[in-house]
């Protein structure tokens, strides 16, 4: 099992900033910026590629969620940066489908070259 299911399941403990019957929210334990959420769904669904035409409103949801906690956590009008990995050359290290919600200072521009 991953380690967002043990999370999920209750196995590891999380600092929880949300949590429904469809997603949980938690603050990452290595965190890249002074806001530093990931948002999961409680569904194992292992990468972006693993998404099927059924998770279309849980995605949905999922960003609804986002759009809740960034305003919670008061980094809703400054901004934030929403991330999302894909298998080992997009920088996914856990295989289980999240959402990472980065903000509270400047991020500066992405640039894609």
């Amino acid at each position: 099992m991953c380690v967002f299911c043990k999370i999920v399941k209750g196995e590891l403990p999380a600092k929880v900033v949300y949590e429904d019957d469809r997603v949980m929210a938690f603050h990452d334990i290595n965190p890249q910026a002074p806001v530093h959420v990931l948002v999961i769904p409680k569904e194992h669904i292992p990468t972006v590629n693993d998404l099927k035409e059924e998770h279309a409103e849980l995605i949905g949801h999922i960003f609804l969620v986002i759009k809740k906690i960034a305003k919670e956590l008061g980094i809703a009008e400054s901004g934030y940066r929403i991330l999302v990995n894909c298998n080992s050359d997009g920088g996914q290290e856990i295989y289980h489908l999240h959402f990472h919600l980065l903000g509270g200072k400047p991020l500066g521009p992405m640039v894609c070259r």
